[in-house]
Parts: structure tokens; C-alpha cells; sequence
């Protein structure tokens, strides 16, 4: 079997996975210790890492693929670092430390990280695999519902969560006749309370969204490819084309061949360390205490705290805060913490249903432990660093309510 071989005067390092998780990681130890490791990215897709959470802009046309690259070709060839696109890791050898690709070929390792990410979730209901089914998840499926503009095909996404937002507003961006369905009874149930749901339903209408909500799909219809979804309470819906967008599972498989401890993802404790001495995982595929994230910042976290650890300095991953900051379908969405609240805390809320704007901070004890913010995000940074610092926020709280600078609060 061919070997690959790093630089022998440097510490051999291998990072299964090369996408946001994986680049912000090599970013953050070349940066640390760049004399330190022979760092190898081994990447699956056959292109350089881009960024995931702009594939809807792509989606909508605003953005090319090579928009949305996260670093030039040149950085992958920096020294210390390099790539492998279009190659896949099937199998690691942890008592001879060495990653077996799927060319037959070997490469020795120090150290390997693992970050894997996820992949998208199909629905286990019958119709499921017919032709005309899409995922949302990468360039690939980027490509392939691009190809709907024009076609008038009638199009349903199932999942009224980001992604399926995210793919609903880009395919209605390039006229295509889309219906959102969702099993819940409001969009972005996991972000948002049921008063900013519905000003975000609203606003996702406005952007030639149909949005059908309390919908159980049953099973997808057609002979030969795809004619319709059925739906649990015996209703029916014409369709020429259908998008899952019901959420993502960790990829672990490469981590369970090799008998490190899987729960729903790669099991890491607060070093990032898997089961096995020098395996750590980052990312979506990655479980701390019990979660799998499946977002961009508590991933970026996870590989600055590697890096540094790796980098011989001292840190820890405690786990992260949870929130989202983006623009979903066209509207300004920002949920951190703890956003119900209970009967332990106050609800503070400004809302503009005709405007389309909510804002609501939830405190406890004048600490800010959850915020909504939908339409005006303004302020969002800083309650972000309020709720992960539970600074107190009594002399301020009207200030943050209307979006005024920290700065200008104190």
C-alpha cells in the first residue's frame, strides 16, 4: 500500500474533513504554532472548503460557488499545510496511527482530528428516494435545485426550520412555484417563541412563500419520480419536485469503524479528545456532554480551543450558548439562550407585527439569559456577550430593548 508522507520535521497532523470547521481550526494552530505540525486536510468534496450557511445565497443567484470559498488555493499550499480534495478517509488504524483513504493509499499521523460535519436527514417514509427528491446541503444539491428555475415545476420543501427557509426563499428568489411544509405548529420552533414565529411566517409569505403548517407528511407519491405528498391527516398536494430539509445527522461512521465511543455523534470530553488517545473531533460530528451542536459557532469555538490546546496552551471546551444571527429568507433573525423563559424569569417584549419587527430579552434576576430579535437585529452581538457573561443589566435594560450601544448604556 502507497504511503503519504508529511514533512518528517514537523509533527504529523491529519484533519479528516474540510469545511468550516476544519478550515477555522488550521486557521486558528497555523497561527498559534506555525512551525509545529505538517497539517493534512483530507476532504471528501471535490472543491476547496466553502461556506455552508451562504449555499442559500448561491441558491438564489445573488452568489457563485467561488463567492463562497473560504480560503484562496494558495493558502492550502502555505507552508505546513496541505489538501486533498475528492478523497475519502475510510478507515483509521489508531495502534499504527495511520488514515486509510478509499485510493488505496495511507498517511501516517501524530495526530488526527476529526471533522467530519453531517449529513442531511431523509425522511424514512415511502417515495422517499423516488427521482425528483432533493436534500439541501451542499454544492451538489445547490447545482441540482438551481436546475428548477424555469422548469414550472411545482416545488414543496418539508421543514419549516433554516434550511428549509433558506431553500424556500432561494427557489421562490428564482420563480419557482415553492410551498414550505412543516410538521410543527410554527416555523423555527427550536429559535423561536410562537409571537416571532408568526411575524416570520408573515414576512417569508411576502417573499412568495406558501407556508402550510401542522403538515405530517406521510409518504411521497409518483410513478417512476415524483407526482405528490400525501399527508398524514389523509390531505394531498401536487408536486414535481420535493426538497428534505428536516434537519442533519453527525457522520460518525468513520469514528465507529474505528471503535471510538458514538453516542449520536463522536463522543469528545472538555480537551475535545475522543475514546482514543490522539483523536478529537470538532464540528457537527462532534458530542460534548450529551450535544451535537449543528452550528457554525460552537464549531469555531471547538477548533480555537483545539488549536490552542494543541498549540500547547491551556483551554478547555465547556460547551457554548447557543444562537442563531442570520438572515432567514430575506428577514434579520437573531435567538440566543434561553428564549421561553419560565416563572422564574421576565419576558420583556417590543413587537411591530405591520413592520415585521419583534424584540424580546428574557431576564432572571437582572441577568439577560434569552433574547429574540426578528426584523431589527441591531444590539445582537451585545446581548450575545450579556447572556454568555450574565453581566447585570439593570441600569440598561430600556437602552438594550431599543438597539443603543453598549457603550452609549453605561
Amino acid at each position: 500500500m502507497t504511503g503519504l508522507h508529511l514533512c518528517n520535521s514537523r509533527e504529523k497532523l491529519v484533519v479528516v474533513g474540510a469545511g468550516m470547521a476544519a478550515t477555522r481550526f488550521v486557521e486558528e494552530l497555523i497561527n498559534r504554532a506555525p512551525d509545529r505540525y505538517a497539517i493534512l486536510v483530507i476532504g471528501d468534496e471535490p472543491r476547496l472548503a466553502y461556506n455552508r450557511v451562504l449555499l442559500s445565497a448561491v441558491l438564489a443567484g445573488d452568489l457563485s460557488v467561488d463567492d463562497i470559498e473560504l480560503k484562496p488555493r494558495q493558502w492550502w499550499r502555505a507552508p505546513g499545510v496541505s489538501a486533498l480534495s475528492g478523497c475519502k478517509a475510510v478507515r483509521i488504524d489508531a495502534a499504527a496511527r495511520r488514515v486509510v483513504l478509499d485510493n488505496g493509499s495511507s498517511v501516517d499521523y501524530s495526530k488526527v482530528v476529526l471533522a467530519t460535519g453531517s449529513h442531511a436527514v431523509r425522511l424514512p417514509i415511502e417515495g422517499a428516494n423516488l427521482p425528483g427528491v432533493h436534500t439541501f446541503r451542499d454544492v451538489h444539491d445547490v447545482e441540482a435545485l438551481s436546475r428548477l428555475e424555469g422548469s414550472g415545476a411545482r416545488t414543496i420543501v418539508i421543514g419549516g426550520g433554516l434550511l428549509g427557509l433558506e431553500a424556500a426563499y432561494g427557489l421562490a428568489r428564482r420563480g419557482v412555484d415553492v410551498t414550505l411544509v412543516h410538521v410543527m405548529d410554527r416555523l423555527m420552533e427550536r429559535q423561536l417563541d410562537a409571537a416571532g414565529a408568526e411575524i416570520l411566517r408573515r414576512r417569508v409569505e411576502e417573499k412568495g412563500v406558501r407556508v402550510l403548517l401542522k403538515a405530517n407528511t406521510a409518504r411521497i407519491t409518483g410513478s417512476g419520480r415524483v407526482e405528490g405528498i400525501e399527508f398524514a391527516d389523509g390531505r394531498t398536494m401536487p408536486a414535481d419536485a420535493v426538497i428534505f430539509a428536516v434537519g442533519i445527522r453527525p457522520n460518525a461512521d468513520l469514528a465507529r469503524q474505528t471503535g471510538l465511543d458514538v453516542g449520536r455523534g463522536v463522543i469528545v470530553n472538555d480537551g475535545l479528545e475522543t475514546s482514543e488517545a490522539g483523536v478529537f473531533a470538532i464540528g457537527e460530528c462532534a458530542e460534548h456532554r450529551g450535544v451535537c451542536y449543528g452550528l457554525v459557532e460552537p464549531a469555531y469555538e471547538q477548533g480555537r480551543v483545539l488549536a490552542m490546546r494543541l498549540a500547547g496552551e491551556d483551554a478547555s471546551y465547556r460547551g457554548s450558548v447557543v444562537s442563531t444571527n442570520l438572515k432567514v429568507s430575506g428577514v434579520r433573525v437573531f435567538s440566543a439562550g434561553d428564549y421561553l423563559g419560565d416563572e422564574t424569569t421576565r419576558r420583556i417584549v417590543c413587537k411591530d407585527p405591520r413592520m415585521g419587527i419583534c424584540r424580546k430579552l428574557v431576564v432572571r434576576d437582572d441577568r439577560l439569559v434569552g433574547a429574540i430579535l426578528i426584523g431589527d437585529t441591531s444590539g445582537a452581538a451585545d446581548f450575545l456577550d450579556l447572556i454568555r457573561s450574565g453581566a447585570d443589566i439593570s441600569s440598561m435594560r430600556d437602552e438594550l430593548m431599543f438597539g443603543a450601544p453598549l457603550q452609549k448604556a453605561a
